[in-house]
């Protein structure tokens, strides 16, 4: 009996989306624009040269990415080898859970909610629950903010007050951050735990906790305890198709453990550490699914097209670690959920189409983002349901 791996490299889009004009975006571009830059000369902190990717590229990036928006990136003309396409999302968003939930089989039904980008950009409503849970007298943020700034701004402030930050970004979110010593970890996830249906209700996304770690003197760090409370998908997904599923990274999140075996986390490094020896122990039937968030979370955000190139480069080493322990009657597919060009204005994702790459040798050209959980569940053999078609 077969087995499956579904990896989400997050954000790492390849332009061409046909609806980008309407989501502001056209023209982006994520890995075109990296290896642009890179060709450039404008990526050398931490590395030099040309984006090199020989790995994925064997398989077929570079055609991908010529498929789904017409880019060439230099060096990037290898004759692919593997299963190659790109993938076009339907869903009215470009944002964690619309791109995951679509790739197995779920397009959102509904309109995403977001704050306005206003000072305070929260109803009093939302503000007043957070207070009560925490018999505080306030909050602080109530703003759109950068995630590490915010701590810059406010972390101090915090630790004097005890008063969380709260605060959002143009995805449909609602962040907490607090510090996990002083504000306390757990505090801080039953928190968000709490508040988080009423979120729901408004369909923001996900309510993240932040929790964060150091002094005013020393400067203040994200830790890997961040968790994400995200609204259910609306319909079974893939997940739900089959009977094992190990998840990698923030999948449990995502789903809100809806159809989710295991769960195992941490940094990217360590994630893929998990990933490899997933495919050795996984059982016949299993599906592993990972997402690897740090292309978004550390590089993408923060417009670092040299720290994205970098963890690129890295993720494509791994690679063949990964092809050389999988069965013959395995099926691996590579992708992304959106974009998120560090060239691009402001910090947002970014709506592109994104590579589909896997271990068969086949083009299977223009597809849409559902029909990676169908061809997956007609790999598996078990029944798929939604809009997708198999490209198997």
């Amino acid at each position: 009996m077969a087995r499956a791996f579904l990896v989400v490299m997050d954000s790492v889009g390849c332009g061409g989306a046909p609806d980008a004009k309407a989501f502001g975006d056209e023209g982006a571009n994520t890995l075109a624009h990296i290896a642009e830059a890179c060709a450039g000369g404008r990526a050398d902190k931490g590395r030099e040269g040309p984006l090199l990717m020989p790995n994925l590229d064997r398989i077929g990036l570079g055609a991908a990415v010529r498929l789904a928006s017409g880019a060439e990136m230099p060096g990037f003309d290898a004759i692919p080898q593997g299963l190659w396409g790109a993938a076009t999302e339907v869903s009215n968003g470009k944002d964690t859970p619309s791109g995951h939930w679509e790739l197995t089989g779920v397009p959102v039904p509904w309109d995403w909610h977001y704050f306005p980008d206003t000072t305070p950009c929260f109803p009093d409503h939302v503000v007043q629950a957070v207070c009560e849970y925490l018999d505080v007298d306030g909050i602080l943020g109530n703003r759109h903010a950068s995630g590490t700034q915010v701590l810059i701004d406010l972390g101090a402030k915090h630790m004097q007050s005890g008063w969380p930050i709260c605060y959002t970004s143009a995805d449909s979110v609602f962040q907490i951050a607090a510090h996990e010593e002083t504000f306390g970890l757990d505090r801080l996830l039953k928190l968000c735990q709490t508040i988080a249906p009423m979120l729901h209700d408004m369909k923001i996304g996900r309510v993240i906790a932040r929790p964060f770690v150091g002094t005013p003197e020393t400067g203040f760090t994200r830790t890997t305890n961040r968790h994400d409370y995200a609204i259910a998908p609306p319909a079974p997904t893939l997940c739900d198709w089959v009977e094992t599923v190990h998840a990698i990274g923030k999948i449990g999140d995502i789903f809100s453990m809806q159809g989710i075996t295991d769960v195992r986390k941490g940094d990217d490094e360590t994630l893929m550490r998990h990933l490899i020896e997933l495919v050795q122990i996984a059982k016949d039937g299993s599906l592993i699914f990972a997402n690897f968030v740090e292309f978004d979370s550390l590089y993408g955000h923060r417009r670092d097209v040299a720290g994205y190139a970098r963890a690129l480069e890295w993720f494509d080493a791994q690679v063949p670690r990964i092809l050389a322990r999988l069965r013959d009657d395995d099926l691996i597919i590579f992708t992304a959920d959106h974009g998120n060009d560090p060239t691009w204005t402001g910090t947002d994702h970014t709506r592109e189409r994104v590579p589909v790459l896997g271990n068969l040798p086949r083009s299977i050209g223009h597809v849409g983002f559902a029909d990676v959980a169908a061809s997956i569940a007609d790999h598996l053999g078990v029944s798929a349901h939604g809009p997708g078609r198999s490209f198997l």
